[in-house]
């Protein structure tokens, strides 16, 4: 009995033995397969077995089994599931995790040491991304800034004024204080810093992923990140053959057809794509049709190793009818979709306002990987633009309802003979023109300088020339126009000057005629100058980073030069201003921990000192330079937190930014006859009030999070709450449409609040997939504490909070041969539950005993109603 123990007890102690050592060591890194990024806590687990691993913040795993052979399963929440197979211990290498909507596979990644996207928490800052199946599927026909409106701190104003129109604001700061890049190339305008998304109609097309970098941001750029940084990457030559075609239709007769495709890389590194767009529709007001195209062509090279290059040619010549805001009143009387910018004549629909223009854009992207720890990234860009906006010029005449009556105007102008001047009862429709070439490089040196340690450093160089002039769009009957000069210096000028151009119909007002119709000089009204600004700019960054640690410091200085030529109020030898030159700069730093790999910290602070932007340099567009002008300072302060498991991802952030010596400008439409200081001005005159040395502190905190509870289900919410004031006095100065200043005044602010974006804004959204390839989706947004958006002011006032609900569905059925192909179908309704809000008002007028109001507001004031219910669907085939 006791040699049978003994035997037993050996036989069990070898088989424990086999068991240890023939235990099977597992390893990997998981990474996001578009961006070759880590994935921190994804799941990995032996199939068939309850042996797994979580990934850490590199996205590395080790799995111990005593399987010897078999598979691996990933998982991770936004990403398909992937199953690995192994035999015996063995590192697997890279493992790529495809993103688990509907979108173009295979992209290449150019530039990818100017474009700056940051790593999730890896890089110290508030990050948030959406990647091109969301674009697709959310913006529909909307402007591409839709596609952001799920995300914290950010609010989107201005699609009533029609197609191409919208705005948008990050963390309470507008456009001109945000800065937005394409593939590393910054877009916004070189003289006010904004941005026109009608230029951009396509970039829901083309965007392969769009990051908003809140706050500072992590782009190497002296640039005016003070609000954040958005990128916008696009797609590239792609490596599969292959392509698709789309159709959408929406409310409102609207209607796109795109067709792209690709010929794959050849064996000799060469590939090609291209993409071709039509859209057209009524838009959703009254008086805002629009029409236009978007092409993309990319052409890919990759001679070896070392060396890959691509050439991207985009543009979207466009031109939409605008609608403009009006007061309450106006909208309570002829309903919400109303707009008085447009009439007939002769019984033929014609708008007094039209925005057109045509904007290609090309870059050349150079990656050079001259060893394992040195590369060199380089893009060359240019843009040409054409075009500008249409408006009243002259005596306008209205019918009962407040159309303009083409009628009576065309009458009144064959009255006078034909003969077109100020003060005879003439009118015609004018076209303010600008037009310019912009050239530029950005190029960025890495250096690995130890296994921790890396060292970017770089250069910015831009050259952008514009030109500003009106010119007869319609001559509405007359034969000529006698303009009277604006004298703005002390030379003796011509008393007026006379045109007579042979374009009498609408035409000019085209993006494609635009583009290659240049009127000469002597046509010219109103006004006529160009502005040549050049920039160069150099930035560094140390980088160190550990599985644990990571921190950078960047700097950046930059000098910009400016002058301004005006042919119009100068005599030649008096039309160059005087050379501005201003140097500028900005260093930041920050760091994050991981505590563990679920856990993280970050903080970052930066200082900028910001030049003026050149159309603050010189005064009331004239070649007279503003004594008064300097740098802002803007000094911000970040701090956030993460928490990521396989389920649950979820972020927080607290920031606090100043900003001073600043300078802004917001205009208005007058709802009545005024007259402001001497001035008498009419109904529907357009009015800008400029504000000077203002300082503004904005301060918050802003929650995000995704979680998948089931199986198909995804659940994503934010909110965010911020604090944004005025400080001290403001220098306000209120200007005609021509840019005449009509009074000037100091005003106390300290304590108003900043307009134009909701300060507390909330979200909730889901996914779930009903069964394989069908799933329904729905977003719910709340937005509370919006101000009115007008200059620095003590006395804002907050308008009626409100709620959004927009919903979608997608279904993807699988088609062809081995079933390669895919057809995809989506359906979304936004407003879905017909909100009635005001999206934005442009006046702060009170509301006393006495006045009208709707829903407290004082109807005098002006502003716009948001869009109701709408919809969309589209079919894409992908083969």
């Amino acid at each position: 009995m006791r040699s049978f123990t003994k035997k037993l007890l050996f036989g069990l102690f070898f088989l424990t033995s086999l068991t240890v050592f023939s235990q099977t060591k597992i390893t990997g890194v998981i990474l996001d397969g578009e961006f070759n990024e880590p994935l921190a806590g994804a799941n990995v687990v032996v199939k068939g077995t309850t042996d797994g691993a979580t990934t850490d913040f590199d996205g590395k795993f080790e799995i111990t089994t005593s399987q010897t052979s078999g598979q691996i399963v990933v998982t991770y929440l936004g990403f398909q599931k992937s199953t690995v197979s192994f035999n015996g211990s063995a590192n697997l290498g890279n493992v790529n995790l495809t993103a688990d909507e509907n979108q173009l596979e295979g992209v290449v990644v150019v530039g990818s040491g100017i474009i700056d996207l940051a790593k999730d928490r890896k890089t110290p800052i508030a990050v948030s991304t959406v990647k091109a199946a969301e674009i697709q599927a959310k913006v529909g026909t909307a402007d591409v800034t839709q596609a952001l409106v799920n995300t914290p701190s950010v609010y989107v104003a201005g699609q009533s004024g029609g197609y191409g129109d919208s705005r948008i604001t990050v963390r309470g700061f507008q456009q001109d204080n945000t800065a937005f890049l394409l593939n590393g190339q910054p877009i916004n305008g070189m003289e006010d810093g904004k941005m026109y998304w009608s230029n951009w109609s396509g970039m829901s097309d083309i965007a392969n992923v769009i990051q908003i970098q809140r706050g500072l941001g992590s782009s190497k750029l002296a640039i005016s990140s003070v609000g954040g940084t958005v990128n916008f990457v696009t797609k590239a030559t792609d490596k599969k053959q292959g392509g698709f075609a789309s159709m959408g239709v929406a409310n409102n007769d609207y209607f796109k057809s795109t067709v792209g495709y690709n010929t794959g890389m050849s064996k000799k590194g060469f590939g090609f794509s291209v993409m071709l767009s039509h859209w057209q529709g009524d838009g959703y007001n009254m008086g805002t049709k629009g029409e236009g195209q978007n092409y993309f062509i990319s052409f890919g090279y990759k001679p070896s190793e070392k060396h890959s290059f691509n050439f991207l040619l985009t543009g979207a010549p466009q031109y939409h009818d605008q609608n403009y805001t009006k007061s309450i009143s106006k909208y309570l009387q002829y309903g919400r979709k109303y707009n008085d910018n447009y009439g007939y004549l002769n019984g033929q629909y014609l708008s007094e306002r039209t925005n057109f223009y045509h904007k290609p854009v090309a870059n050349l992207n150079w990656d050079y990987n001259i060893s394992e720890k040195t590369q060199l990234s380089t893009v060359l860009y240019a843009s040409w633009g054409r075009g500008g906006g249409t408006g009243n010029y002259g005596s306008r005449v209205r019918t009962a309802d407040g159309h303009v009556d083409f009628d009576a105007i065309y009458a009144n102008n064959q009255s006078a003979n034909g003969e077109g001047m100020f003060g005879n009862g003439t009118y015609l429709i004018r076209a303010s023109m600008n037009n310019h070439a912009w050239y530029g490089m950005v190029t960025n040196l890495k250096k690995k300088l130890s296994e921790n340690l890396s060292f970017n450093a770089g250069l910015d160089i831009r050259s952008y020339y514009g030109t500003h002039y009106r010119q007869v769009a319609n001559f509405l009957g007359l034969n000529s126009w006698t303009e009277s000069r604006n004298l703005k210096n002390s030379f003796d000028l011509p008393s007026g000057n006379v045109v007579s151009n042979t374009v009498t119909d609408y035409g000019i007002a085209r993006p494609w005629e635009a583009m290659f119709n240049t009127i000469g000089e002597d046509q010219r009204i109103d006004y006529d100058y160009s502005e040549r600004i050049s920039y160069g700019g150099v930035f560094g960054q140390l980088e160190y980073a550990t599985d644990k640690f990571s921190a950078f410091f960047q700097g950046s200085a930059s000098q910009q030069y400016h002058q301004r030529f005006d042919r119009y109020d100068y005599l030649p030898e008096a039309k160059d201003s005087k050379k501005v030159d201003n140097f500028g700069f900005n260093v930041k730093g920050g760091a994050s921990y991981n505590v563990t790999e679920k856990h993280a910290f970050f903080a970052n602070a930066g200082f900028y000192s910001r030049q003026p932007y050149h159309d603050n340099i010189y005064l009331n567009y004239t070649n007279a330079v503003n004594p008064l002008t300097s740098n802002e300072d803007v000094l911000g302060i970040e701090a956030g937190y993460s928490f990521t498991s396989n389920i649950f991802v979820a972020n927080v952030n607290v920031y606090r930014t100043s900003w001073k010596n600043r300078v802004t400008t917001t205009s208005t439409v007058l709802a009545a006859d005024t007259t402001i200081g001497t001035t008498d001005l009419l109904a529907g005159d357009l009015v800008y009030t400029s504000s000077q040395n203002d300082e503004q502190l904005h301060s918050g905190v802003e929650v995000d999070f995704v979680v998948k509870p089931l199986s198909g289900l995804d659940v994503k919410g934010f909110a965010s709450f911020g604090n944004w004031q005025y400080k001290g006095n403001s220098v306000q100065t209120r200007r005609d449409e021509n840019l005449n200043p009509l009074d000037i005044s100091k005003v106390d602010v300290d304590g108003g609040k900043v307009g134009d974006a909701a300060q507390t804004t909330w979200g909730l959204g889901a996914k779930y997939e009903i069964f394989k390839n069908f799933s329904i989706d729905a977003d719910w947004r709340n937005y509370d504490k919006l101000y009115a958006n007008v200059s620095a002011r003590k006395d804002n006032f907050e308008l009626p909070s409100y709620d959004l609900v927009d919903a979608g569905l997608s279904y993807k059925l699988f088609v062809g041969k081995d079933k390669k192909n895919s057809v995809g179908f989506r359906f979304n309704m936004n407003n879905v539950f017909d909100e009635v809000y005001l999206s934005e008002l442009t006046t702060a007028n009170q509301a006393t005993s006495g006045d009208t109001t709707w829903n407290g507001i004082n109807v005098t004031n002006s502003g716009f109603f948001g869009l109701g219910r709408t919809w969309n669907f589209a079919i894409r085939y992908n083969f």
